[in-house]
């Protein structure tokens, strides 16, 4: 193949898409750049079948350090497990690209994104669906594109709406939506927003289903162009299974049975009820038949109950779970549900059950991010977990899979537009939700549960959160909107919609669809019954906990702020940091000093006040008039030193000690004696002068004519006898008392 370069400009931005040069052996490669930033998108499709009852896709998303000119952190200096953004970002081209391959399709298809260039401006993200559309349509795989993907802001100052939005117009926006599908229909949705109306979402959703076909249109001159150089786009032969008269039929047969099977409002006992119908309908098939229908069989099974769940809905209004389409399950709210952690909320929701625990700690305890875009990271932080026993199931633990990624995204983006700045809560924030039973919305039980550990921390949101996951049967022609779906409505239907805000707008949103008739109207009415949904969650959840906790717990660290001149910063830290080590050993707080001179100080029952006082004793620069008890430290002949603060001291002059003539400061003060004194003087090189308050008598004997051991008359000046240099000879001696000087010969 030549290679082909179409080039355009869209919504203020310059766009590339290419392909003949680079990948050459893949089924379909193409590169693509927005600005500088450039990714290439490879796809290619097994020649060979492969033996499953779904469609086997893959999409990676690989991160090269490189294309932001930087070495790979760690030990290794190379690129290792995926990064949260690169996960991220391979699901939202994995979801608008799964629903448009054929159905049927068995051949193994993988997708992978590879950043050459990122150029701290543009996002790399979006523009990796419009080129994975673009690299399967001239790799000639049967599949409905072309599909693209936008990101969706809004200036916050004018209100207009961007596309695809550079790194510094998304820092002014209050809304980051993105959406991907066809020029017809919305597949796939994401979205964070600062509690934006419904109104204005479903405006944004608009202008980015305008958007997505623009970029289809020129995805379409682009295919001209290969057809034009290269000759026409060859559509490859691919085997899909299709369904069997023969097979479907029988099982159809069964209608009645899988209705039953299926009203059932637990979801094990459910499960095992339909198990039992299929494994009795297979039964009914000779073991040839089988072997012969092997793949047959089982596919239409699942559509046999398919087709009933849906069914049931349209035509009666009722679920399996006998909920009415607009009706919530049953919901259980405990705040405060663990000791000792710094705050925790148990959520449950029918059969769907979150424990989220919230832990406070340092700023510098944020979490640093090695990514190739411009973010050095986070300070609050959520963490989803889905264990296979909270579905009655087994399997491997370990490292967090795809889905779990994607749901604690979203219940951070959900939550994060209410977190009080470090101004307001100087804590780093780490949430964790531990799902410990499933039955779909796990990601809006987690929202809802993280928001009561939130509170019960005493953290001060803006304002609650809550979320609903909303669904769509259409069937037999009509259409239904249901709130609070369960596993089996997510899995046999045709939208996943979750939806989280606060009383004043929406923060987060999600959404899957594989119907391509998701009208205007259909959305609108989803949001505004999701919008019921989740007011009457957060009417239930503020029963239990009206308002954040109006300071953290004991057990959490109380976190104090000073700011210390930074000149004084080297004697806080110290020698080695020494001082500050011995600070933290005394008190067991811990101690952040920033740049700037902010000194954060963590510690619980009492130990930052405690630590904080020795921070400001350090810096404290006493002032005349001041009055300090202090411990003497060190006597000298003329005077002692005592220390007023740590590493502060100051001269108490012999003359000062005592009421009366001194002849040794021992006489009076000896080292450890605690003295009251006051501030002289403070000279400009910062040493200090005192004068002790309430002197006592001095020692009778102490005294020896004002003349002390080492020569100096400790009388007032005006009671001494004129001082004579060494040579004078009295009064009126010539050369002004200087003896002539002495003259050597040779």
């Amino acid at each position: 193949m030549a290679k082909v370069t179409h080039e355009f400009d869209l919504y203020g931005k310059h766009y590339v898409l290419e392909t003949g040069e680079l990948a050459k052996q893949t089924t379909g490669a193409v590169l693509v750049k927005c600005g500088e930033s450039t990714v290439l998108l490879t796809a290619v499709v097994s020649k060979e079948r492969k033996d499953y009852d779904f469609f086997p896709l893959t999409v990676d998303f690989i991160e090269k350090m490189y294309a932001v000119g930087r070495i790979p952190g760690g030990y290794l200096k190379r690129e290792a497990r995926p990064s949260e953004k690169a996960t991220l970002t391979a699901r939202m081209i994995d979801r608008p690209l799964r629903p448009s391959f054929p159905a049927g399709f068995r051949n193994e298809v993988q997708v992978v994104a590879t950043t050459l260039v990122a150029d701290q401006v543009n996002p790399v993200d979006t523009i990796c669906v419009m080129a994975a559309s673009a690299a399967l349509t001239v790799g000639g795989v049967p599949f409905e594109g072309p599909l693209a993907c936008v990101r969706v802001g809004r200036d916050r100052e004018t209100g207009e709406f961007i596309v695809n939005p550079t790194y510094e117009e998304r820092d002014n926006s209050d809304l980051d939506l993105e959406l991907g599908g066809a020029s017809d229909f919305i597949s796939m949705l994401e979205a964070g927003a600062d509690e934006i109306s419904e109104e204005d979402m479903l405006a944004a959703m608009a202008f980015g289903q305008e958007a997505i076909a623009a970029f289809c249109e020129e995805e379409k001159k682009f295919f001209a162009k290969v057809e034009e150089v290269n000759g026409p786009i060859q559509q490859r032969e691919y085997i899909l299974d299709e369904p069997l008269p023969e097979v479907h039929d029988r099982i159809f047969a069964h209608y009645d049975e899988m209705e039953a099977a299926l009203k059932d409002a637990d979801k094990l006992s459910r499960i095992g009820k339909v198990e039992a119908l299929k494994e009795s309908i297979r039964a009914e098939f000779t073991e040839e038949e089988q072997a012969q229908w092997s793949r047959a069989i089982p596919v239409e099974l699942k559509a046999l109950e398919k087709h009933a769940m849906r069914l049931m809905v349209v035509e009666t209004g009722e679920r399996v779970d006998g909920r009415t389409p607009t009706e919530v399950r049953p919901l259980m709210v405990k705040p405060d549900y663990l000791p000792r952690v710094h705050g925790s909320g148990l959520f449950q929701r029918g059969q769907t059950q979150v424990l989220s625990v919230c832990t406070l700690g340092m700023l510098n305890e944020w979490q640093r991010l090695d990514t190739i875009e411009p973010v050095d990271g986070k300070r609050y932080i959520h963490h989803y977990n889905f264990p296979p026993f909270c579905t009655g199931e087994t399997g491997r633990m370990g490292s967090p899979k795809r889905r779990e990624i994607g749901h604690g995204n979203l219940a951070e983006r959900a939550l994060l537009p209410v977190i009080p700045s470090e101004d307001e809560f100087p804590y780093t924030i780490r949430v964790v939700s531990e799902v410990m039973e499933s039955n779909g919305s796990s990601s809006m039980a987690s929202t809802c549960g993280s928001t009561l550990a939130l509170m019960d921390a005493g953290v001060p949101l803006k304002r609650p959160v809550s979320g609903v996951a909303m669904g769509l049967i259409q069937e037999a022609g009509k259409t239904v909107v249901l709130t609070d779906i369960q596993g089996l409505e997510d899995f046999l239907g045709d939208m996943d919609f979750k939806v989280t805000g606060t009383t004043k707008g929406i923060t987060a949103m999600q959404m899957d669809n594989k119907a391509t008739g998701l009208t205007p109207d259909i959305l609108r009415s989803a949001l505004m019954q999701a919008h019921e949904g989740r007011m009457f969650i957060l009417d239930t959840m503020l029963d239990a906990i009206p308002a954040p906790r109006e300071s953290t717990k004991d057990c959490a660290p109380q976190i104090i702020s000073l700011q210390i001149p930074t000149d004084k910063i080297r004697e806080v830290i110290g020698s080695g940091g020494k001082v500050i080590r011995g600070i933290q050993e005394d008190t067991g707080a811990t101690i952040d000093i920033q740049e700037d001179g902010t000194v954060f100080i963590a510690g619980v029952n009492g130990a930052g006040d405690a630590a904080a006082e020795r921070i400001k004793a350090i810096v404290k620069v006493p002032e005349v008039g001041e009055e300090y008890t202090g411990r003497v430290v060190g006597i000298q002949p003329f005077g002692a030193f005592v220390e007023l603060l740590p590493g502060k001291d100051g001269l108490l002059h012999i003359s000062r000690v005592a009421q009366g003539r001194v002849d040794k400061v021992e006489d009076v003060l000896n080292i450890g004696d605690e003295v009251k004194v006051r501030v002289l003087e403070v000279d400009e090189k910062g040493k200090i002068s005192l004068d002790r308050i309430d002197k006592p008598e001095a020692p009778a004997g102490s005294g020896n004519g004002g003349r002390h051991h080492d020569g100096e008359d400790r009388r007032p000046r005006e009671h001494r006898a004129p001082r004579r240099r060494p040579g004078d000879k009295g009064e009126g001696a010539g050369n002004g008392g200087r003896q002539p000087r002495r003259h050597h010969d040779a």
